[in-house]
């Protein structure tokens, strides 16, 4: 019988620990967004600059450096590695409202991409050691709301600040908190051993990264999972990045405005879903396991034309109202997509198995989605003499058809998870 090293309630504290990390780690990312309007009309930038700072710069190095900090947490203390994170990404968040041109927040941006890198990885593996496989998609949906909660917050802080007090000062007002945030994790939160929740033994010594790779893409299931994920990414990270610029180019809101409905939309609809997105795939996951794909190809499917719908109507009541759905529908691949990935990864391949998830969802939709969106701005404006309202609609409009990609590779993970996951019990 296992011997139960943390109380439930001390556990519950980790899990509500790592996800109030998790909130900060999405509000530093996201306040650019509502705060790019301000910042194109002060340094003079483009839209491919602007797509630039949200995409490449700073998606590119999370993406690329997740991988090997994993593996700095498959093998040291993962506490640390996120503390150590929490303080860099935080930093270069408040560093960055003191850029005075398109270089030096480029390179605030990058320190923020490098910081937060090493945040999600090891928050994975340390949830995966503290709580079992029969509960862990739940874990994970609750962890995953810091998706939701760190935009509402970040569009919310960012939009009202920046009204009252500028954008430079929403960086400052953003970033300080997370440095103590990190010393408080440090200080309160354990290293569990690993393997602690399925009462297993192994060798923790350093597996080639060339080993997870054949592993986990050696799975048919995780190989579409991730492509599946990774074209939400490009979708979302692109939708994100550049809502409140559509909101304020065709309906004129001002940024306070934009990041309280936004905020809210994103929060609340986001939020319901990424929660119950781990315990309803737990619940029909537990009858048939292909329901734990099936249920997210299903919904990124429908949000393909609500998706669409919203950058079509004029009315900015519709346009809002309209935008739940989509926002409801595209979170509920979180707790399954993250719990079937652990679920799949050997032990000592967690934080690792995780990085290589985040790195494809990563390079796809951070690097490319708002990057692209920018740069199909901008060309529509220069080869089709738009205005920059349209090419922004209908750069946005043609970068939500990559939902349908998405809806069909999680559908081809539903047909070859049962088989994968009793590799994984042999």
């Amino acid at each position: 019988m296992k011997q139960e090293l943390f109380s439930k309630n001390y556990t519950r504290y980790v899990l509500g620990a790592l996800t109030i990390v998790y909130v900060f780690n999405f509000v530093d990312r996201q306040i650019l967004a509502i705060l790019a309007p301000a910042i194109r009309e002060d340094l003079g930038l483009t839209d491919t600059q602007i797509g630039a700072l949200s995409g490449l710069a700073f998606g590119l190095f999370y993406a690329t450096l997740g991988i090997p900090i994993a593996r700095l947490a498959d093998k040291y203390s993962r506490v640390n590695v996120i503390s150590i994170s929490l303080g860099i990404w935080s930093l270069m968040t408040a560093l960055s409202g003191m850029a005075t041109n398109f270089l030096q927040l480029l390179v605030a941006r990058i320190g923020v991409g490098i910081g937060e890198a090493g945040g999600s990885p090891p928050s994975h593996s340390l949830i995966a050691d503290y709580f079992s496989a029969e509960s862990r998609a739940s874990a994970l949906g609750v962890f995953a709301l810091g998706v939701p909660i760190g935009i509402l917050f970040g569009n919310l802080a960012g939009g009202w600040i920046n009204e009252f007090f500028g954008w430079r000062n929403a960086f400052f007002l953003v970033g300080i908190p997370g440095i103590v945030l990190a010393l408080v994790l440090k200080l309160t939160v354990t290293e569990p051993p690993r393997g602690y929740s399925e009462e297993k033994e192994t060798d923790f010594s350093q597996v080639p990264f060339s080993e997870v790779l054949r592993t986990m893409w050696g799975y048919r299931s995780f190989r579409y999972i991730a492509l599946g994920a990774g074209t939400q990414a490009f979708v979302g990270y692109g939708s994100i990045a550049w809502m409140p610029s559509f909101f304020v180019r065709a309906h004129g809101m001002g940024t306070g405005e934009i990041g309280t409905a936004l905020g809210l939309i994103i929060g609340l609809f986001g939020g319901i879903a990424t929660i119950i997105s781990g315990f309803v795939g737990d619940h029909f996951g537990q009858k048939d396991k292909k329901y734990y794909m099936l249920i997210p190809a299903v919904a990124f499917l429908a949000a393909c034309p609500t998706g669409a719908a919203v950058y079509m109507v004029d009315s900015l009541f519709f346009a809002l109202l309209i935008y739940t759905v989509p926002v409801f529908l595209v979170n509920l691949y979180t707790g399954p997509t993250f719990g079937i990935t652990q679920t799949l990864a050997p032990l000592s391949m967690r934080a690792a198995a995780s990085a290589l998830l985040l790195f494809i969802i990563n390079f796809i939709g951070l690097v490319f989605g708002p990057t692209a969106v920018g740069v199909i701005s901008d060309a529509l404006q220069i080869s089709m003499a738009m205005s920059d309202v349209e090419s922004l609609r209908w750069s946005l409009l043609s970068c939500n058809l990559v939902y349908f990609l998405s809806f069909l590779f999680y559908f081809l993970a539903s047909r070859s998870l049962k088989s994968d996951l009793k590799k994984t019990a042999a």
